[in-house]
C-alpha cells in the first residue's frame, strides 16, 4: 500500500468510516474505497459484500485480479440513562463485542458503585455529543423516560445516520415524543427509524431480558444495516 493511500486510509479510521482497499495482483497499486463516497462502479457489488462480511477476499474484473482488505470501525453502544436496564446490558455487551458508554446527568444514578468497569459519564448527552459525535457504526439507547435527557440525543443519532436508535417507553410515550422530535424539526421518515417499544418483542419482563432483548436487536440492525449510505448515487 503507498504513503498516499495509508494515510488516507488512517484518516477514514479517525473519522470511524467504513472503507475497502483494493489493490492490484499484477501491479500492486492500490485503491482506497470510503462507504458513502464515490466508488468505480465496477466494484460497488464487491465492496458492498465486502462490508456486509468485515473479511478479505478477491474479486476480478475483466483480465485484473484484486484483493480487497476491509477496514470497519469497531461497534459501539451509546446508552443513555444509568438505570437498571443499562446495568444488565453493559455486562451483556463486551460478550457480543460492543464497546459500551453510558450517559446521564443524574449524579444519584451514574455512579461508580453501580456501573463498576464501565465507561461511565455524569454529564448532559448533547455537552457529551460535542466532543465525541456520533456516526453510522454507534447504536444509541436512551432509557431515561426523561425528554429533558433522552430527546435530544435521539434527534442527534437520527441525524447522524446511527446504525440503530431505540427508546424506552409505551406507545403512548412514544407518541408523545414522535410529537416533541416533530416540533425539533425531524421528519417522519427520521423518527420512524426510531425503535420504541425498545428491544424485540421476546415477552421481557426483568430488566435483565429487556437488556437481552435490546441486544438482539441492535445485532439485527448492525448486521441488516444499509451497508453503502449514498451509494446508489455512484452506480
Amino acid at each position: 500500500m503507498d504513503l498516499t493511500t495509508l494515510q488516507a486510509l488512517n484518516a477514514a479510521r479517525t473519522r470511524r468510516q467504513a472503507a475497502v482497499v483494493f489493490s492490484d495482483l499484477e501491479t500492486g497499486q492500490s485503491v482506497l474505497c470510503v462507504a458513502g463516497e464515490r466508488c468505480p462502479a465496477e466494484w460497488t457489488e464487491a465492496m458492498a459484500a465486502a462490508l456486509r462480511s468485515g473479511k478479505p477476499g478477491m474479486i476480478v474484473v475483466g483480465e485484473r485480479s484484486f484483493f480487497l482488505n476491509v477496514y470497519l470501525p469497531p461497534p459501539r453502544i451509546l446508552v443513555v440513562g444509568a438505570v437498571h436496564i443499562s446495568q444488565a446490558l453493559a455486562r451483556m455487551a463486551p460478550i457480543a463485542g460492543f464497546d459500551l458508554t453510558i450517559i446521564d446527568p443524574r449524579t444519584a444514578f451514574a455512579t461508580a458503585e453501580r456501573f463498576a468497569g464501565v465507561e461511565l459519564i455524569a454529564e448532559w448527552p448533547e455537552d457529551v455529543l460535542n466532543v465525541r459525535p456520533l456516526d453510522r457504526f454507534t447504536a444509541m439507547v436512551a432509557l431515561t423516560h426523561d425528554p429533558k435527557i433522552d430527546d435530544e440525543p435521539i434527534r442527534a443519532a437520527l441525524d447522524a445516520g446511527c446504525f440503530y436508535v431505540g427508546a424506552l417507553g409505551s406507545r403512548k410515550t412514544h407518541a408523545g415524543r414522535v410529537e416533541r422530535l416533530r416540533r425539533l424539526g425531524l421528519t417522519d421518515d427520521a423518527i420512524a427509524r426510531i425503535r420504541a417499544p425498545i428491544g424485540l418483542d421476546i415477552g421481557a419482563a426483568s430488566p435483565a431480558e429487556i437488556a437481552l432483548a435490546i441486544l438482539a436487536e441492535i445485532i439485527e440492525a448492525l448486521r441488516r444495516r444499509d451497508i453503502m449510505p449514498g451509494s446508489e448515487e455512484h452506480r
